[in-house]
């Protein structure tokens, strides 16, 4: 049974893939909401649902607006921070791009959410501050951390700056660190790649690395109760995996996309890859967490890694936005 009882509620990102099913949820239950985004790569049409209801309101500006932030923050108690670049891949050609939309904008929030009167901060950080693991499931004590790529690192530091900026200022945090989140909404990621590829060629697949990479893939309807679960921790700080109990092969989600576009004579070809069959620098080749965690607060995912590209693949395909 969903319980939520601290007040009003911040989403940063809230027009984003992950923030608007969260928005969603949250004005569903009766609680107000504000969502903060700066829509360079969220939808206003993702909320279209809270459109015309008096518990929702829309702030289009940057975290780096310190203004901005700081207006949006009144009267608010509880902050989930999911704004953020979305990209694992593109930090190596631009990794300044991970530092200033995850770490700057990150310090720039808590700086004004130690000035104001939040009480909570649920941060979505990545399974990729793991990096390349010899555990497997893999669980939240595992170290030392050591990310293999721009975004996963600054995922990291930001959990240290949440967990700084808690301790000393009497917040409390709670640190999520998502597999591979998917559903509909999502514009990014596996999936809708090859979806996009074949709409171009329905003929040839490209598949990058060498279609061995093996990881969980958990849907949003299962990841939005994650993120509400975690606020039963009495820790002042807290970290969560969230994922699925399974995983799955990329080879094995090519063949679903196809068949779920009706495209039987597909060929699909891989890359090779890099560094073992990689996709990309920084591409982890096999991660699954361990979420026993998350499990003991009541949690527990309803679909599999298969069944959540399954669902997530129709979803996409019947988004007329795509």
């Amino acid at each position: 049974m969903f319980s939520y009882p601290y007040g009003p509620t911040l989403v940063t990102g809230g027009a984003g893939f992950i923030g608007s099913h969260i928005t969603d949820k949250l004005i569903q239950e009766g609680i107000e909401v504000t969502a903060l985004d700066n829509l360079s790569t969220g939808k206003i049409s993702n909320l279209a649902a809270c459109n015309g209801n008096k518990l929702f309101h829309f702030i289009k500006k940057d975290l780096n607006n310190h203004d901005g932030i700081r207006e949006s923050l009144k009267d608010i108690k509880v902050v989930f921070h999911m704004a953020a670049d979305p990209e694992v891949r593109t930090g190596f050609d631009n990794p300044e791009s991970s530092y200033n939309e995850n770490l700057r904008n990150t310090f720039y929030l808590l700086q004004e959410i130690r000035k104001s009167n939040v009480e909570k901060i649920v941060f979505a950080s990545s399974s990729a501050v793991y990096g390349d693991v010899k555990t497997l499931p893999t669980p939240e004590d595992y170290g030392p951390l050591l990310p293999i790529s721009a975004y996963g690192a600054s995922k990291l530091a930001c959990e240290g700056y949440v967990s700084s900026y808690c301790n000393n200022y009497g917040i409390d945090g709670y640190i999520i660190r998502p597999a591979n989140v998917i559903g509909a909404r999502s514009r990014h990621g596996v999936i809708w790649d090859f979806i996009n590829k074949l709409k171009k060629n329905s003929k040839k697949l490209e598949v990058l690395g060498d279609g061995k990479q093996t990881k969980s893939y958990i849907h949003i309807s299962d990841g939005v109760n994650g993120f509400f679960q975690c606020l039963k921790s009495k820790n002042k700080v807290d970290v969560f995996n969230l994922g699925s109990e399974d995983s799955i092969k990329v080879l094995s989600i090519a063949h679903t996309v196809c068949k779920n576009m009706s495209l039987n004579n597909t060929q699909i070809v891989t890359t090779g890859g890099i560094n073992g069959g990689r996709g990309w620098i920084g591409d982890i080749k096999t991660a699954h967490l361990d979420i026993s965690k998350l499990k003991g607060l009541g949690w527990l995912p309803k679909l599999s890694s298969a069944e959540s590209v399954e669902i997530t693949t129709k979803e996409i395909l019947n988004d007329h936005l795509l």
